[in-house]
């Protein structure tokens, strides 16, 4: 069995046009459908600010392309734009808070789904490019059997339509090595041209654009170590091949700069007209005692001005997050992140038809009669460099976070597939089935693919037992939520929704009354206080159920509902349980949380009162002895706020500390040791 000499072009172009157009429909389905994403309501307020006023203070942490991509299409609307906060906070306050008082004080839904949109032509623009690379490399048919890979990856599916920064940085990076590729082969002046562009896109894309120095030299070192006698012949010898290659990178790196500068108006200043960010540079680069040498390097390229500011505040930002995150793995909460959290996810988030055709690689190439050494040069150092770049970053919180691995591995998947489908009729039966089983996996989990785990772990309605955050509950569900309460005629629940800062469930007509999350106490955004006991319907969202946020055991105030089967499940997501519930632990929490609210606004008698019924509900929790001490602080009473903070941080001490450095930080600063 062999590949036909040649697939009849009009079969080819129908099939493409038909797959693309089947690619468009998952991501825009789950577009209109969805609900705001934790993410979007910074990139969307981030990106208008760009357009509108070019201050590239907000969301600093991530470059502009993408953002300004998604936004165009809301320039021609007629939009409230919210008053900056009037006592500016940590940058990342501002971007998240004012987001979401601009999609909700507008139309949210259209915002949203404009912005979508946007972002899916970089999708599409995907796999076409995989397509064609593919058909580059290895012929017609691994090209349509790269592009079926593609159209039904759940990952790619999943991500392709939100406005973040992945998926665009899996298309340019992606690009970028096919058009070096192109260029090794037959180098002209166009091809690099077009790979420099593609480089300084990827730069605009996202942070992680840098890798770009290490994935490029390594392929450049490739080919001269690799390339066969009569191609450096070609080249003119080894010192021309090598001078070529160097100048070549020299440059994609002069050109791929020089745009990343265009994307920042070429001015250095991260916020306009002399407005200032909060914290300082200095001070944000203050923060990596741990990371002192890039902290150095941060400083040299500030002084010198060698890059604009904002984007020197997100390279910052990329060494400084991972110190606050924990990770979610397999059922088992870790303070930090974990090498291994990559290798396991790609293996729980990939369907098994695609894994298992990676692993017939080595008999693919066993099989194959022709050597594609470049090839797989090109298509496997890429997404080495990038894993093990991800596996030591600690942004253990989702496998977007490696998406720019999926395409040249969809590239390799395919070439395998090809290679089995011309060997024989069995084989070609194996890979046909592998292919057909990628498909339907990915179908089964439509529309909901953000929840896709394969089927060795139970599939998507158990992919909140072993992972959380991006990989299942990312906030998308409002709208299902509210579906979900209609068609059942609830009208009073309670919701423990984690994303209730930076989204409105109010806004979609949800009843429900909100229980504290944990993201409320990071950003400083309180629900009003709940009750010790609840009867009725409660939901819980995944994430806030995983304790990735509150900590293990009993510092998670929802550990309870780990026990309990759930009555049903929202989107695979969302868990709905019906009964009488004490909620003594999450109703403390809400009363600290009031009394810090009350402090803020100077109600000092009244945040007292909250932070006592907090005490009083549950003794043993440090959040509570904090408020009740920095209450007392407020009051000059400092005997009864110095008790307050001993008690504080011994519970603090006693129950996983590593957990709650939060609240000892609040009682060391409130003035009481």
């Amino acid at each position: 069995m062999s590949f036909p000499a040649r697939v009849p072009s009009k079969w080819v172009t129908a099939t493409v046009v038909v797959l693309i157009f089947i690619f468009w429909i998952e991501l825009l389905v789950p577009a209109k459908r969805q609900s705001q994403i934790v993410d979007e309501g910074a990139h969307i307020f981030s990106g208008y600010s760009y357009w509108t006023k070019g201050d590239f203070g907000m969301n600093p942490e991530h470059p502009p392309l993408v953002k300004l991509l998604a936004t165009f299409p809301l320039l021609h609307m007629k939009l409230n734009v919210p008053q900056p906060l009037s006592s500016p906070p940590f940058f990342k306050f501002s971007e998240f808070l004012e987001g979401k008082q601009f999609l909700y004080s507008n139309d949210a839904d259209a915002i949203l789904f404009r912005a979508r949109v946007a972002v899916s032509l970089l999708s599409i623009a995907l796999a076409l490019v995989i397509f064609m690379a593919t058909k580059e490399m290895f012929r017609m048919v691994p090209a349509l059997v790269a592009l079926v890979l593609c159209v039904f990856d759940p990952n790619l599916i999943a991500h392709g339509a939100l406005v973040t920064t992945d998926v665009g940085m899996a298309m340019f990076l992606f690009a970028t090595v096919y058009a070096f590729y192109l260029y090794v082969k037959k180098p002209t002046a166009k091809r690099l041209a077009t790979a420099a562009v593609l480089a300084g896109l990827t730069l605009a894309t996202k942070h992680s654009g840098v890798l770009l120095c290490p994935i490029l030299g390594l392929l450049a070192i490739a080919e001269i170590l690799h390339a066969p006698a009569v191609d450096v012949q070609k080249a003119g010898g080894r010192a021309k091949q090598i001078a070529r290659l160097a100048g070549a990178l020299a440059v994609m790196a002069i050109v791929g700069v020089t745009i990343l500068w265009t994307f920042y108006g070429f001015r250095y200043q991260a916020r306009p007209a002399g407005m200032a960010m909060t914290p300082s540079l200095p001070e944000y680069v203050g923060q990596l005692e741990h990371r002192p040498t890039a902290g150095k390097v941060v400083l040299m390229a500030a002084k010198y001005h060698l890059l604009p500011e904002a984007y020197l505040y997100g390279l910052t930002d990329v060494y400084n997050a991972p110190r606050y995150l924990n990770s979610f793995l397999l059922g088992n909460l870790y303070h930090h992140g974990q090498w291994f959290y990559f290798p396991a996810v790609f293996a729980i988030k990939s369907t098994l038809g695609f894994l298992l055709l990676l692993l017939l690689l080595p008999i693919a190439v066993a099989l194959c009669s022709k050597s594609y050494w470049r090839e797989f040069l090109f298509l496997s150092i890429p997404p080495f460099i990038y894993f093990l770049v991800a596996m030591a970053s600690g942004f253990n919180i989702g496998v977007r976070h490696i998406l720019p691995v999926y395409p040249f591995l969809i590239v390799l998947a395919a070439f395998v597939a090809g290679e089995l489908i011309q060997k024989n009729k069995i084989w070609a039966a194996i890979a046909c089935a592998l292919i057909l089983f990628h498909v339907a996996s990915s179908i089964r989990v439509f529309p909901n693919y953000l929840t896709y785990a394969n089927e060795m772990w139970g599939g998507p309605a158990k992919t909140y037992k072993i992972l959380t955050n991006s990989n299942v509950d990312w906030g998308q569900q409002l709208k299902a939520t509210k579906e979900y309460l209609d068609r059942h005629n609830v009208k009073d629940c309670w919701f423990d929704y984690f994303t209730w800062p930076f989204a409105d469930p109010s806004y979609y007509g949800i009843p429900c009354k909100p229980l504290p999350a944990y993201l409320s106490q990071a950003f400083e955004v309180y629900p009003p206080p709940a009750p010790a006991k609840v009867s009725g319907m409660v939901l819980i969202s995944a994430d806030e159920l995983s304790g990735e946020g509150w900590g293990p055991d009993e510092l998670n105030p929802y550990a309870q509902f780990w026990k309990l089967k759930p009555a049903d499940l929202i989107g695979n997501s969302i868990l709905v349980f019906n009964g009488n519930f004490d909620l003594s632990a999450a109703s403390a929490k809400s009363h600290a949380f009031a009394a810090m609210e009350l402090m803020k606004d100077e109600e000092y008698d009244q945040a007292l009162a909250e932070a006592q019924i907090a005490v009083a509900t549950d003794p043993n929790d440090a959040a509570s002895q904090t408020a009740l001490c920095r209450a007392f602080m407020h009051l000059s009473r400092k005997d009864e706020a110095h008790e307050a903070y001993v008690r504080g941080v011994k519970l603090a001490n006693a129950v996983h500390p590593e957990y709650q450095g939060y609240w000892l930080w609040l009682l060391d600063s409130s003035g009481a040791k």
